[in-house]
């Protein structure tokens, strides 16, 4: 029998700090934000037990601001628009998405998401957690012009991210335009 995870308030928010099944509401999950790249509910908390075999996240991009950087990596990643419009940069190609458009990554398919429309975009996102992680981030016109991309191709997220602020722990100062927002 799988027992229930414990959740604890932590400064991300309603946290796993145990193994096991649990419920948490998006409204009270675990966050974090960056002034340039948005925010995202991650469900797992920084320091706590991970998911083992596939990761999620609720990606929150208002216009204009990618959800990372232009990247591949060795495992699957599938996306669902919950709510408002991104472009998708893939294989460098540009796609306009909206609200339920799935989008499907097998192993080392170069992506990234960018907020498009007049509010806020929110996309859900899995990932495989199979074998050694590997992850690239090429060098990519298309992505620079959206501000998404690196000038110098690099395997190490450390020096790719190196330019942008950290991730704070917390949730967005406002749910404005987003589906749980309760008014």
């Amino acid at each position: 029998m799988t027992e229930e995870a414990r959740l604890e308030q932590l400064t991300a928010g309603l946290t796993p700090v145990t193994e096991g099944w649990f419920v948490v509401n998006v409204r009270d999950a675990a966050w974090v934000t960056n002034d340039t790249l948005g925010s995202a509910c991650t469900f797992e908390g920084d320091g706590t037990p991970p998911f083992g075999e596939v990761g999620y996240t609720l990606g929150v991009l208002q216009p204009g601001v990618a959800s990372g950087l232009y990247h591949r990596e060795s495992n699957q990643e599938d996306f669902l628009v919950l709510a408002g419009e991104c472009l998708l940069l893939i294989e460098g190609e540009e796609r306009h998405l909206r609200a339920w458009d799935f989008v499907h990554c097998p192993p080392e398919t170069e992506h990234i998401f960018v907020g498009a429309g007049d509010g806020p975009c929110v996309v859900f996102m899995a990932g495989g957690r199979t074998g050694e992680r590997r992850i690239t981030y090429p060098r990519s016109g298309l992505a620079l012009r959206h501000d998404a991309g690196v000038e110098t191709e690099t395997t190490d997220p450390r020096e790719a991210y190196a330019p942008f602020p950290k991730w704070q722990p917390g949730p967005p100062e406002s749910w404005d335009g987003l589906p749980w927002h309760e008014p």
